[in-house]
C-alpha cells in the first residue's frame, strides 16, 4: 500500500469515528458549557470541521475555504470561528461559549469537507508528501506535506474527537461509539 492510500484510509476512518462520536449528541449536550477553559461539544465539532477546511483549502490548495464560498451561511454555525493564534485567543474563547450550532447543517458541511479532503488527497502522489511546507507563522518551522497532513488534518480530527468524547462522558453519556 502506498502512503497516499494509507492516508486516505486513515482520514476516512477518523471521519467515520468522529461522526459516530457525534451521532447521539443532544442539543443540550452540544451547547453545555463545562467549567474552566474547556469548550462545548458544538464548538469543538465546528472547530475540527472548519479547521480541516482551512488546512486543506486555505493552506494547502491556497483557495478560499468552503465556508467562505459554496458553504457560506450554510455551515450550521451562528457565526464563523475566529482566529485562535496569539491575541485572538480571547476572541476564540468567547466564541466557543457564544456560538450556536445547527447540528444537521454542520454535519452536512462536515460531509462536504470530508469529500473535499478525500478529493484533494486523491490528487497527490507519494512523492508530493515530501514537498516543503512553511509553518513558521504558526511557530512550527519548516515541515513537509506529510507532516502537515498527518498533524494538522488527521491528528486534529483525533484530538478533537477525544475532547468531544470526554465532554460527553462528563455529561453522563458514552463518549466514543465503540
Amino acid at each position: 500500500m502506498d502512503a497516499i492510500t494509507l492516508l486516505r484510509e486513515q482520514m476516512t476512518s477518523a471521519h467515520q469515528s468522529m461522526e459516530g462520536t457525534m451521532a447521539d449528541v443532544t442539543p443540550e449536550q452540544l451547547h453545555w458549557a463545562p467549567a474552566g477553559r474547556a469548550n462545548p461539544i458544538g464548538a469543538c465539532y465546528a472547530h475540527v470541521i472548519t479547521g480541516e477546511d482551512l488546512v486543506i483549502n486555505g493552506m494547502l490548495r491556497q483557495t478560499p475555504p468552503m465556508f467562505a464560498g459554496s458553504w457560506a451561511n450554510k455551515t450550521g454555525m451562528s457565526e464563523p470561528m475566529p482566529g485562535r493564534i496569539g491575541p485572538a485567543w480571547d476572541d476564540y474563547a468567547a466564541w466557543t461559549r457564544r456560538v450556536r450550532i445547527d447540528l444537521p447543517a454542520l454535519r452536512a458541511y462536515a460531509q462536504a469537507v470530508y469529500a473535499n479532503t478525500d478529493a484533494y488527497l486523491a490528487t497527490l502522489t507519494p512523492e508530493d508528501l515530501d514537498q516543503p511546507l512553511d509553518m513558521s507563522a504558526l511557530g512550527l518551522g519548516q515541515v513537509n506535506l506529510a507532516w502537515g497532513l498527518s498533524n494538522l488534518a488527521l491528528g486534529h480530527v483525533h484530538d478533537l474527537m477525544g475532547e468531544v468524547s470526554c465532554l460527553k462522558g462528563l455529561q453522563g453519556a458514552q463518549g466514543y461509539p465503540f
